[in-house]
């Protein structure tokens, strides 16, 4: 079992924009006073630089486009409607906004198959939007791979009962509470847990301040501690610049880099990031366009793959 991988799957942007839908409760977007076609192309350029730098350290990056006739202005982030597991199952997720459940492309999986992965079973939450109950992929879920535990702040968009449903599914031991932000002088909930934690192999990035709670906050730090994790602890304001929308990946020869947007890299000082640098390197890009308009950063926009590759058979002889 391994917590980090070297395949990523990314959807470049064809109509990305401001996401009215989603503004409702993701308090991170604003909205830019310039055409939303210039929006878009200037996010296919962050996009662009960003998986240029993950592939020149080795990172294998699956790149598909968005479909401009689904009008999904925020499938850059496709970490939120799946996610893919080491025994070659798949999850789907509910989805809060109605415009973002056209991301959900199945004919995505065919495109793993082509690249030599295995996929044994779907696993389908989706109906759940029916009854207006969410859980989005793994901006909602911090799945600690090894350990087998999973960590969620509950939200508008990720639902305690249907957490604990797909912890019993995948077999995670279930690590509950609630991340808080200030918005208007007001105590409201984190839209997403990767906004304000990053768990890698032997650390986490995690904004403790946003867990108003005592007893949960002690509950998360003693799990992270108890699983041998170094806890390297950020500012909400550091939060709001995604200092804790970081991903781990593999790049070449095995080498380990934490993934983050140069804003959450700028944001951060100099003890944090010698604390970083003594578990692995940091790989950043400006990502200026897509943080404002879409509420979300690096690791949202990193769909991790951790299918088994398959068993091709050999061609015979003739």
């Amino acid at each position: 079992m391994h917590q980090i991988t070297n395949t990523i799957l990314m959807i470049r942007p064809v109509n990305f924009r401001m996401n009215e839908q989603t503004a409702v409760n993701n308090y991170f977007q604003e909205d830019l006073d310039i055409q939303n076609s210039e929006i878009n192309k200037k996010a296919q350029h962050e996009f662009d630089v960003f998986v240029n730098k993950l592939r020149a350290v080795g990172v294998n990056v699956i790149v598909e486009d968005d479909i401009l006739e689904n009008d999904t202005p925020d499938s850059i982030f496709p970490n939120n409607w799946v996610s893919f597991h080491e025994n070659g199952d798949v999850a789907l997720y509910p989805m809060f906004a109605e415009n973002r459940r056209n991301e959900r492309r199945e004919e995505l999986f065919s495109r793993l198959e082509d690249e030599g992965f295995e996929i044994n079973d779907i696993m389908d939450y989706t109906s759940a939007e029916e009854d207006d109950i969410f859980l989005e992929g793994t901006g909602s879920i911090l799945m600690d791979r090894v350990n087998k535990k999973a960590y969620c702040a509950l939200s508008a968009r990720a639902d305690e009962e249907l957490f604990i449903e797909f912890c019993e599914d995948f077999d995670y031991f279930p690590v509950i509470f609630t991340a808080y932000q200030t918005v208007d002088d007001q105590r409201l909930p984190i839209y997403h847990t990767n906004v304000m934690m990053c768990l890698a192999e032997t650390f986490a990035v995690i904004c403790l301040d946003s867990i108003d709670d005592k007893k949960e906050r002690k509950n998360v730090v003693n799990h992270l501690k108890e699983d041998g994790k170094e806890v390297i602890a950020i500012t909400e304001s550091q939060m709001h610049q995604f200092a804790g929308n970081m991903l781990q990946v593999r790049g070449t020869d095995d080498k380990r880099y934490l993934v983050m947007s140069k804003a959450a890299h700028d944001s951060l000082t100099s003890s944090q990031i010698s604390k970083l640098t003594a578990h692995c390197d940091i790989l950043y890009s400006d990502l200026e366009t897509i943080e404002t308009c879409g509420g979300g950063s690096a690791r949202c926009m990193m769909a991790e793959v951790f299918l088994p590759k398959a068993n091709k058979p050999k061609m015979s002889k003739v």
